[in-house]
C-alpha cells in the first residue's frame, strides 16, 4: 500500500493553519471532557461539572508540557544540551507519551492540592477517558507519516513518504487500536461498577505498558537512538516496564486493601 497523499494541514484560513496532529489533541480533550461531564450524573461519582472543567484544564496543561519535556529528556537530551532552545521548538515535532504521563501525574497532584480530592480518586475518575486522546494522537501520527513501523511483507504494509522504498508496519494504527479502542473498552467496562480505590489506575498502567511493549516489536525505533540491546530492546520498552510493574502492584494493593476493610 502506498501512503495516501494527506495534507498535514487540516484547516487553513489566511495565515491561520491548523494541522491534523494538533486537531487530534483537541478531539482527544473534547471527547474526554464530554464523557467526563456525562459521568458526573452517576451517583457514585464525587465530581461535579465545574470540577470536571477545571480538571480537564489541569490535565491538558500537564499533558502538553510533560509530553514535550519528556520527549526532549528521553529521546533527544543531547540536542537539548547543545541547543536549549530546542525545548521550545515544538513546531519541529516531538512528544512523548511517558513524559505526558508524568505531566498528568503532576497536574493531578496540583488539582488534589487545590480541590481537596484524593489522588487515586482523581486518577481513577479520569483515566478511563485517556484512551480517547491516545487513539486520536496515534491517528495523528499516521496522518503525519511519522513513527512508522519496521519493514514487513504483510499485505497491509505501507510505503511511507520518508520511510524508504520498502513497506512498513502501520504501527501507529496498531497503537491506535490497542492503546485507544481496546484499552478504552477494557477501562469503561471495568469502571462501570464501583471498584477498589486505585484499581482503575492500576489497570490502565498495566494494560498500556503491555500494549506499548507489544507494539514496540513492530515499531521502528528512533533513528538517533536505535535498539538499546539485542537488536530488539527499545527505549519505549524500557519506559513501559515500570508502568507494568506499578500497575500490577497497584492492582494487588487496591484489592488487598479492600478485602481487609
Amino acid at each position: 500500500m502506498i501512503f495516501p497523499e494527506i495534507d498535514p494541514i487540516a484547516i487553513e484560513i489566511g495565515f491561520l493553519k491548523i494541522r491534523w496532529y494538533g486537531l487530534m489533541y483537541v478531539i482527544g480533550f473534547l471527547g474526554a471532557w464530554l464523557l467526563a461531564q456525562y459521568r458526573t450524573r452517576r451517583d457514585d461519582v464525587s465530581f461535579n461539572r465545574e470540577q470536571v472543567d477545571s480538571l480537564i484544564f489541569y490535565l491538558a496543561l500537564g499533558l502538553i508540557v510533560g509530553a514535550r519535556v519528556g520527549y526532549v529528556i528521553f529521546y533527544n537530551f543531547g540536542l537539548f544540551m547543545r541547543e536549549p532552545s530546542y525545548l521550545l521548538r515544538v513546531w519541529e515535532g516531538g512528544m512523548s507519551f511517558h513524559g505526558g504521563a508524568l505531566g498528568v501525574m503532576a497536574a493531578s497532584w496540583l488539582f488534589k492540592r487545590n480541590y481537596g480530592k484524593g489522588y487515586l480518586e482523581i486518577t481513577d475518575y479520569f483515566l478511563p477517558f485517556a484512551p480517547i486522546g491516545l487513539c486520536a494522537g496515534r491517528v495523528g501520527n499516521f496522518i503525519n507519516a511519522e513513527l512508522w513501523g519496521r519493514t514487513t511483507d504483510v499485505p497491509w504494509g505501507v510505503i511511507f513518504p520518508h520511510g524508504g522504498p520498502l513497506p512498513r508496519h502501520p504501527s501507529q494504527l496498531y497503537e491506535a487500536a490497542l492503546e485507544g479502542v481496546v484499552l478504552f473498552t477494557i477501562l469503561m467496562l471495568y469502571s462501570m461498577k464501583p471498584r477498589a480505590r486505585g484499581s482503575v489506575s492500576g489497570l490502565l498502567l498495566l494494560c498500556y505498558g503491555l500494549f506499548r511493549t507489544f507494539v514496540e516489536f513492530f515499531r521502528e525505533p528512533d533513528a538517533h537512538i536505535g535498539y538499546l540491546a539485542g537488536g530488539w530492546l527499545t527505549m519505549g520498552m524500557i519506559l513501559s516496564f515500570p508502568m507494568v510493574v506499578a500497575g500490577a502492584g497497584l492492582l494487588v494493593w487496591a484489592h488487598t486493601r479492600r478485602s481487609e476493610s
